[in-house]
């Protein structure tokens, strides 16, 4: 069968090409393959190793037979040149990776002309320098970066917290649970099952990084913080997030495996904080801070039962947002922050609206 759809990209639709083919850049494959996708030209696949491109069009559904006997190697040069010979004014790279090298690209891309939608915290969740350097060539290459995906997955967190500052909104404070991970854990531990039996369940659940101290290092939640501080007009750097981590410094630094084997060293430190809040009525959750100050915190915290972070359920994210016209109750967003087809959606929604936009100034 032909690797070429029966299309040729026309002036007024998006061509995009794809870094990443694993669940989120799978799940965006399948979505390009249904109607909502309509208009939207893929040129271009790479996984971490191959890549395939054709300016004529490639359908999505044999993107990852083909990668698997392509023989050229990555090469942004032959993705980039697919874009530019599409004849497409929307030419997009979608970054559906967490590679820091495809990061550290984005400004370089940017200030070419082309379009970025990301789900790759790597680079607005990185240093304050990256991610001016990201604003600026945005500016430079008059194109757009899409990032919706990048906290919350599906969530409108990100459009709703730049819809009210554009509004002339100030936000007093923002509070949350970032993590799917984490939410689960914390919903879970009530004391009838150590925190380490929890752990091995959810990891078994696919709710955990294969290595399960990324999510309990907080270091996924501190980007997802920085990069709602910095939407919000707050110029910090990452250092300046005070981040607790949940393992013990002893563990940090053994492989995966020998971590798992002596998960129950988390044990005492985490049932004495559980009990400490059970004590007062509290519960335990694993909470992102920021105060209208730019402070930001991300770590456990005991919070009252009325709390929206304490009725939770599943691995469902909150955000909760404190502005000047939601003072006396926070407009609070909720739902299921994690996965690859809600992620993947993300990445979809912003390609289509730099698509509507092109048809808006048309």
């Amino acid at each position: 069968m032909s690797a070429l759809p029966k299309f040729a990209a026309r002036t007024h639709d998006a061509a995009m090409v794809l870094l990443g083919t694993g669940a989120v850049g799978g799940a965006l494959l399948r979505l390009l393959a249904t109607p909502a996708a309509t208009g939207l030209y893929l040129v271009g696949a790479a996984n971490s190793q191959r890549q395939i491109a054709n300016p004529r069009g490639i359908v999505p559904a044999q993107v990852r037979a083909l990668l698997a006997v392509a023989t050229r190697p990555r090469d942004d040069a032959a993705l980039l040149g697919a874009l530019d010979a599409s004849g497409s004014a929307r030419r997009v790279v979608v970054d559906a990776t967490a590679s820091a090298d495809a990061a550290a690209r984005h400004a370089h891309w940017l200030a070419a002309g082309y379009h970025i939608v990301s789900a790759n915290k790597a680079a607005t969740g990185a240093s304050l320098a990256a991610w001016n350097a990201l604003r600026g060539a945005s500016v430079r290459g008059a194109v757009e970066y899409g990032d919706a995906a990048t906290v919350g997955a599906g969530l409108p967190v990100l459009s709703t917290l730049r819809r009210l500052r554009e509004c002339g909104d100030r936000l007093i404070a923002l509070e949350g649970v970032f993590s799917g991970t984490l939410s689960w854990l914390f919903n879970q531990f009530d004391g009838n099952r150590p925190f380490s039996v929890l752990l091995r369940e959810a990891r078994a659940f696919g709710y955990t990084e294969p290595d399960p101290r990324i999510d309990l290092g907080g270091t996924d939640v501190a980007r997802k913080l920085l990069i709602l501080a910095r939407s919000a007009g707050h110029a910090i750097d990452i250092a300046e997030v005070e981040v607790e981590s949940l393992v013990p410094a002893h563990l940090r630094d053994v492989d995966t495996a020998a971590f798992l084997e002596r998960a129950e060293e988390l044990d005492a430190a985490l049932e004495t904080r559980r009990a400490q809040a059970e004590r007062v009525g509290r519960v335990l959750r694993f909470l992102a801070r920021l105060d209208e100050h730019g402070n930001a915190r991300v770590g456990l915290a005991e919070v009252a039962p009325t709390h929206p972070a304490a009725r939770l359920a599943g691995t469902d994210n909150l955000f909760a947002f404190t502005t000047q016209r939601y003072r006396a109750q926070p407009l609070v967003i909720q739902g299921p922050g994690a996965g690859p087809e809600i992620t993947a959606q993300a990445l979809l929604g912003d390609v289509l609206a730099l698509r509507a936009q092109r048809a808006t100034a048309d």
